[in-house]
């Protein structure tokens, strides 16, 4: 795992992710692993962009170099943070595929679809992400064509 004592993790979501998010809150507390959120901060109705872009332009910027995201499909937030230049989110609904976006596309957001996993299973995917480190090789010759120029 990485060493994310020394490390803030961003967080975001929408209404519809919420709660799962507050769920992710709780276990990294528990850890005590160090988080900025980026809202929302209720199940009142919102746009998932108003919370998508500001992790986007943190995480493109370097501010934080790891985010988890919620909403409820955990597609909107995630196309919507990957409008950003250096970001890489990836919807996972599962532990393998949040370990396999970490190894194979360096992903740098985990976007978690609060209505389709229980709370153990999104625990399980935040664990499998932080635990999953990027394999490089041909893998890093793929991300590398991935910017626009």
């Amino acid at each position: 795992m990485e060493d994310l004592k020394n490390r803030i993790i961003a967080v975001a979501s929408d209404h519809a992710g919420f709660e799962k998010k507050q769920v992710i809150l709780k276990y990294l507390d528990q850890k005590g692993i160090e988080y900025k959120d980026f809202g929302c901060y209720s199940n009142e109705s919102c746009d998932y962009p108003d919370f998508a872009h500001p992790i986007g332009y943190a995480i493109d910027k370097g501010e934080y170099k790891l985010g988890i995201t919620f909403c409820g499909s955990g597609q909107g937030i995630s196309i919507t943070a990957n409008k950003h230049q250096n970001v890489r989110s990836a919807t996972c609904w599962n532990a393998e595929i949040a370990a396999l976006a970490k190894q194979h596309n360096n992903a740098n957001i985990c976007a978690i679809p609060g209505r389709y996993v229980s709370d153990d299973e999104a625990i399980a995917i935040v664990e499998a992400f932080f635990n999953a480190e990027f394999e490089g090789g041909r893998h890093a010759k793929r991300i590398a064509k991935i910017p626009l120029k």
